[in-house]
């Protein structure tokens, strides 16, 4: 349940970007969606694999853990996707910045049209 939250958050930070740049709303929603899970089924597969290493009859043994619950490693796992969210936002928003800067203003465009 926290998991969709901070999805709903994502979303809505990356759309905000998106309409302050002048791009599409949607992708830029579906973006921060794809870098949120993706990372948690990265951070949650090395986190099996450690386990696996370091206890190799954990993984034998019948122990259903439940990853949907609140737990220690699902809460480290969140805030590390929620760094791993703002810190792209932050190189998005370099990023568009940069362009524009590079862009030329319109009013240059318009120079020596008549009316």
């Amino acid at each position: 349940m926290m998991s969709i939250f901070i999805m709903i958050g994502a979303y809505r930070y990356y759309a905000g970007l998106a309409q302050r740049f002048g791009k599409t709303k949607w992708h830029f929603g579906l973006l921060a969606i794809g870098i949120y899970l993706g990372f948690q089924i990265l951070f949650l597969f090395c986190y099996g694999i450690y386990k696996g290493l370091t206890n190799p009859t954990a993984l034998s043994n019948n122990n259903n853990y439940d990853y949907g619950n609140f737990t220690f490693v699902n809460f480290i796992s969140w805030l590390f996707a929620i760094a791993v969210v703002y810190g792209f936002h932050t190189y998005l928003e370099k990023k568009f910045t940069k362009e524009m800067v590079r862009k030329p203003s319109s009013e240059i465009e318009e120079i020596g049209n008549k009316e």
